[in-house]
């Protein structure tokens, strides 16, 4: 019996990999691969456990969770957005859940179920929203302040929502008022009573933990400080969930914040995910295809009424139209914390097992949409309101300067640290330039500041046009992503086969493909870095300068093949290519041998360098004849170089 459940753990973690593997491609969030294996591993699919089982270790992710929740809340952010957070926020959650809870009622559901449905409809994600925003340059517009605004407060929303469900749990079929009302005000005790005991508490005993210098002691001391707080909460008749959300708070604000943090990702995202797996366990295949006609009508109305209530409420208190529809558009779906609700729902038997199916599988859906909903909400709303914002016109309707003047003209792609840099020497020396990048906001400051600085996407053939680069002197490409300056390089070299192009990449991996694709030059910042470091310690040294600048410019003709390499150590990159001293004794193979007898490139390995009687010979003749205590300097792979030290010493 054990050896089974063994073998489907080991086949359920599988599954779960797989699948992120595959969802991860399509661009969809993690959450559903979880879901989906919930789903192959339960009643459902092969029935190897049931939700009951996995319920108890999963509900350690839900504590978890809350745990780094209450680290990251922070009083003076929220007090600081206060406006929208509690305005915004709360009219939001207040007007999303009365019209779901009615729609509800209407369709025959209880009280109790009605507030349940309420409250699961009414939160967002905040994980994929956040994430979505941050990958596209968001975070900082008006729409995503917006946007944060709601979620913060939809995150604190869910504390209540902790100490009411088991309340509601108590009497399934009424609610007594007055019991509810003496819950939550014993629930406040409780949280201001743990908040003031913590405050003091807590921070001394890490404080000790940290003095031990134990990293096993400080993760074993976060762990238990999460699950006791979460125990007390619990016995006090309230969630576990909320205790751990306590005491992660009352660490927040401490120095040990982001070490904490730390150590408590991987047991919570290994749990996170053992929870998603029971939610898709929960989900009724039967019930799906019985009620799938449901299920769509559901998730349009739940899209239609989310967009609709943000929507309005952000044109009640004077938003444009278009940051409104975008900003609703990033809201429309249904939220992580939901499936918590309904967990809790379910085990309380708050929601019958239907309804619970019919939920989940309205929140995996809406879920599946909102990467696409979120990158497209600006578009979306552009389309839909027949306009453009004034923003966007001014940045992608400019006008490029006349460029027939600029016969020297250098054009940087992307306007990132690196950009910046560049084009305040080209300033300085009177080079004309112009600089491309796709940040609305670095844009408009460039701009108010005089930088011939313009909105567009380097990505892009006819911006490419318009900028001139047919007849610049020079390109320079900056952007971090390879594949992004890849696609950029590829453009230029096809616009202009004449001009210079150089490429900025963080080390020289893929070196040879760019120079291949069309690069003059590519700078590779690390090993950039790494020769002014030498050119720094070689001139403090007496070494004459014209000396220096010869050998840094050899090591770039080289294309910085000494600084690979390096003699192995304990915590050795495997990955990378290592050097590797094989000092040949009387009676090996290679002794004797030409230097042009051995295969190099079938064993994989480049021979550096010869030391022969302390001499070092850095490029060998190809008729050079190994002696007996010759060492020679190898480079490679780990492998490459095992197999090269037999060949040499053994045939």
């Amino acid at each position: 019996m054990e050896h089974w459940l063994l073998i489907h753990i080991l086949a359920m973690l599988v599954i779960a990999i797989v699948a992120i593997a595959i969802l991860r491609r399509l661009g969809l969030p993690p959450i559903l691969a979880y879901l989906l294996t919930g789903v192959l591993s339960g009643p459902s699919g092969f029935h190897w456990f049931t939700q009951y089982q996995m319920h108890s270790v999963a509900e350690l992710g839900v504590v978890l969770l809350m745990f780094t929740l209450g680290l990251e809340f922070s009083v003076p952010k929220l007090w600081a957005m206060r406006r929208t957070v509690f305005g915004l926020g709360f009219g939001q959650m207040t007007a999303t859940a009365f019209i779901a809870g009615c729609m509800a009622l209407m369709v025959g559901q209880g009280t109790v179920a009605a507030i349940v449905i309420g409250a699961t409809i009414a939160l967002s994600s905040t994980a994929i929203v956040l994430k979505l925003l941050n990958e596209q340059g968001w975070l900082r517009r008006r729409h995503g302040e917006l946007s944060i605004s709601v979620l913060l407060f939809q995150d604190l929303a869910v504390i209540p929502l902790l100490i009411l469900l088991p309340l509601l749990a108590n009497d399934g079929a009424q609610i007594s008022y007055q019991e509810l009302a003496w819950g939550l005000f014993t629930g406040i005790l409780a949280f201001l009573g743990l908040m003031s005991f913590g405050k003091w508490i807590l921070p001394r005993i890490f404080d000790e933990v940290a003095r031990s210098r134990t990293n096993e002691l400080f993760v074993l001391s976060t762990l238990v400080v999460a699950l006791v707080t979460g125990a007390f909460t619990q016995w006090l008749g309230l969630s576990m969930a909320l205790g751990a959300f306590i005491a992660g708070m009352l660490l927040g604000e401490s120095q040990y914040r982001r070490q904490l943090e730390a150590d408590i990702r991987p047991f919570r995202d290994l749990l996170m995910g053992l929870f998603f797996i029971s939610i898709g366990m929960l989900l009724n295949f039967e019930l799906v295809f019985q009620f799938w006609w449901q299920i769509l009508l559901t998730l349009v109305m739940v899209l239609v009424i989310k967009i609709a209530v943000v929507f309005g409420l952000l044109r009640l208190a004077g938003e444009s139209a278009k940051v409104s529809l975008s900003s609703a558009l990033s809201l429309g779906q249904v939220g992580e914390f939901s499936f918590v609700v309904l967990a809790l729902a379910v085990n309380y038997q708050l929601l019958a097992p239907q309804v619970s199916t019919v939920l989940v599988a309205v929140a995996v859906l809406s879920m599946s949409l909102a990467p696409w909903l979120v990158r497209n909400s600006v578009d979306i709303a552009g389309r839909v309101l027949g306009s453009v914002s004034k923003q966007k016109k001014s940045l992608e309707q400019v006008e490029f300067p006349p460029i027939e003047t600029h016969r020297d003209l250098v054009i940087v792609l992307g306007y990132g640290r690196v950009g910046q840099t560049i084009t305040r020497f080209l300033k300085t020396e009177g080079v004309p330039f112009l600089v491309l990048d796709l940040d609305p906001t670095r844009v408009s400051e460039a701009r108010a500041a005089g930088e011939p600085v313009y909105f567009g996407d380097a990505c892009k053939m006819s911006i490419l046009k318009q900028a001139g680069i047919r007849q610049a002197n020079l390109v320079v490409v900056t952007f971090c992503e390879l594949r992004q300056s890849e696609e950029a390089l590829s453009l230029c070299r096809k616009l202009a086969p004449q001009t210079k192009i150089l490429v900025r990449t963080k080390d020289d991996e893929n070196l040879d493909e760019l120079k291949q694709a069309g690069a003059t030059q590519v700078i590779p910042e690390s090993l950039e870095g790494s020769l002014m470091l030498v050119s720094q310690v070689l001139y403090k040294c007496g070494v004459p300068l014209a000396r220096i600048i010869k050998r840094i410019e050899s090591e770039r003709r080289n294309h910085y093949q000494y600084l690979h390499g390096f003699f192995t150590g304990a915590e050795t990159d495997f990955t990378l290519d290592l050097m590797h001293a094989v000092p040949l004794v009387t009676g090996a193979t290679a002794v004797g041998s030409q230097l042009a007898d051995i295969p190099w490139r079938t064993l994989g390995v480049e021979l550096r360098s010869i030391r022969r009687k302390g001499e070092e010979i850095d490029s060998p003749a190809a008729d050079w004849v190994f002696e007996p205590n010759d060492i020679l300097m190898l480079v490679g792979k780990p492998r490459s170089i095992e197999k090269a030290e037999e060949y040499l010493l053994q045939g």
